[in-house]
């Protein structure tokens, strides 16, 4: 029989039932177990572990247990360069571009708002996103900690707030995503890029009232939307302001 004992650290813990979190607590472990086998049976899925240490030493996933073991798992971090001690995944966890679940549409529309490449359908499957997510490099965004746990998806984020202003600012708070944000450079509709255009060509499009009280436009060249920095605009510039005042 084997036995090991084991400690999440931060975020991790709100994966755990109540008696289990913040401390260490010893169970025991399938026959031939390796470190992801167990910290998934344990509920915490793999796309939100960025370094694993099994009696102080960095392991990979396909690391199998023994019995004594003493295995800390912690999350992403953001303020420490800890990439020579990595060895879960060959690759950063974290590239910006993102797909979202069919849950995650309020989300999806302010990350392609803040600039960053995100897919979302309400139609996918969830063997849709995680094959996207491999073919792709994209980020898996989700509230279902099943569809993180899939085996192709290598780059995933489990988002805890329930509101999409509050889950953007968890994303913008764990991905370190301030620096990277380039605001109304991508279609809301397309999630294409925007292009500027003259007023005199927008005139053309729009009713006069408008073009009297703006002078800049921009439209998405595959859906033809125009865009305008009037009250929408000023709203999602307040929504954004705090979340990019330190970079």
């Amino acid at each position: 029989m084997t036995r090991a004992t084991f400690r999440f650290y931060e975020e991790l813990n709100d994966f755990l039932p109540a008696e289990r979190r913040r401390q260490a607590f010893t169970c025991i472990c399938a026959r031939a177990a390796t470190v992801k086998h167990m910290i998934e049976a344990l509920g915490v899925p793999h796309t939100e572990v960025e370094l694993v240490l099994v009696d102080g030493e960095s392991v990979g996933f396909e690391r199998l247990l023994h019995d004594g073991d003493r295995v800390a798992v912690y999350p992403k971090f953001e303020a420490l360069d800890i990439s020579p001690l990595l060895k879960v995944r060959e690759r950063p966890l974290r590239r910006l571009r993102f797909v979202a679940d069919a849950h995650l549409g309020g989300l999806a529309h302010l990350l392609r708002m803040s600039g960053f490449d995100t897919l979302y359908d309400n139609h996918f499957a969830d063997e849709q996103i995680a094959a996207i997510a491999e073919q792709q490099g994209r980020i898996v965004l989700t509230r279902d900690r099943e569809l993180l746990k899939r085996r192709i998806i290598s780059h995933g984020c489990y988002v805890h707030a329930l509101k999409p202003a509050q889950q953007l600012r968890e994303l913008f708070e764990r991905l370190d995503l301030a620096r990277s944000a380039r605001p109304f450079s991508l279609c809301l509709h397309c999630n294409l890029p925007l292009s500027s255009i003259d007023k005199e060509e927008a005139a053309e499009r729009l009713p006069s009232r408008l073009c009297a009280c703006y002078s800049r436009f921009y439209t998405c060249n595959a859906c033809h939307r125009l865009f305008w920095e009037g009250s929408h605009w000023r709203s999602m510039v307040a929504l954004l302001g705090p979340l990019l005042d330190d970079r």
